[in-house]
C-alpha cells in the first residue's frame, strides 16, 4: 500500500497504535485516562500525556489529509456562535454548517460583533471558492451587517427556528467540553475543534443517509480512508 503523508519517524510505536489512539480521543467522548485504559486491555503500556502529544503533533496532520466536502451553489451555510467559558472569560466559537450538518469552519474569537462575523465569512467564501444560494442565521444583527460586505447579493434568513442545524452542531462539542472539563486556552479550543470536526464530518452520515444498512456502509467507507490517511493498514 502507498506510503502515508504523515511521518513516523523516531516513535516507538508502530502507526497503527499511535493512529487508533488520537481516532478513540477525537471521535468519541473519552478522556486522555481512558483511552489509556482502553489501551492497556489491549497490550499497548503508554501513558495518557504520550497519547496527549501524539494528538497534538498527528492531529492536525490528520485533518488535513481527511476527505473535505466539495462545494456547490446549491448549499444552505447556516451560522450561529457559542459562547465557551476559558480561565473565566467569555469567548465565542462561531460555526458554519451546511443543509446536512457537514462543519464548513469554526473560529474562536473574543467577540460577538459585525467584525468577528465578516471574519466567518471571509474564511468560508475563501475555502469554498464560491458563495451559497442562501446563509441562514439567528436574529444577531451582524450577521446582516457582515453579510452585506462581504456577500451582499446572497439571500439572507434570519430566524431562530430556521437555524436549529446550526445550533444542533454545538452539543457534541458540549459534551466534549464536559469530559475534558473546560479547555486551557482559545489556541487549544481552536486546534481542538479543527480536529475534531474533521473527524465528525468524515464518520457521521449525512441527514439524507439514516437508515441502518446506509449507515453501517458509510461508517465501513470511513474507517477504510481514515485507515488511509493514517497508514494504519501498511
Amino acid at each position: 500500500m502507498k506510503s502515508p503523508a504523515v511521518s513516523y519517524k523516531r516513535h516507538r510505536f508502530p502507526q497503527q497504535i499511535i493512529s487508533n489512539a488520537v481516532w478513540l480521543y477525537f471521535r468519541f467522548p473519552l478522556s486522555l485516562r481512558l483511552v489509556e485504559e482502553m489501551l492497556l486491555e489491549r497490550g499497548v503500556v503508554v501513558s495518557y500525556e504520550t497519547i496527549r502529544r501524539w494528538g497534538r503533533k498527528f492531529g492536525p496532520a490528520y485533518a488535513k489529509l481527511l476527505r473535505r466536502r466539495r462545494p456547490s451553489r446549491r448549499d444552505v451555510w447556516h451560522l450561529d456562535e457559542v459562547v465557551i467559558s476559558i480561565a473565566g472569560k467569555k469567548h465565542w466559537l462561531w460555526r458554519a454548517v451546511d443543509q446536512d450538518g457537514y462543519v464548513l469552519d469554526e473560529i474562536v474569537q473574543s467577540r460577538r460583533n459585525t467584525k468577528s462575523a465578516k471574519r466567518l465569512l471571509v474564511r468560508l467564501l475563501k475555502k469554498a471558492g464560491m458563495p451559497p444560494t442562501r446563509i441562514i442565521t439567528e436574529k444577531l444583527r451582524s450577521y446582516g451587517a457582515a453579510k452585506r460586505e462581504v456577500m451582499p447579493a446572497v439571500e439572507h434568513r434570519s430566524h431562530k427556528g430556521l437555524n436549529n442545524r446550526a445550533e444542533n452542531s454545538h452539543l457534541p462539542l458540549r459534551k466534549r467540553e464536559r469530559t475534558m472539563q473546560g479547555f486551557r486556552s482559545p489556541g487549544s479550543l481552536q486546534r481542538f475543534i479543527s480536529i475534531f470536526s474533521a473527524l465528525r464530518n468524515l464518520f457521521v452520515p449525512p441527514s439524507h443517509k439514516r437508515s441502518a444498512l446506509s449507515t453501517h456502509i458509510h461508517r465501513i467507507r470511513a474507517i477504510a480512508h481514515w485507515k488511509a490517511v493514517t497508514g494504519a493498514t501498511a
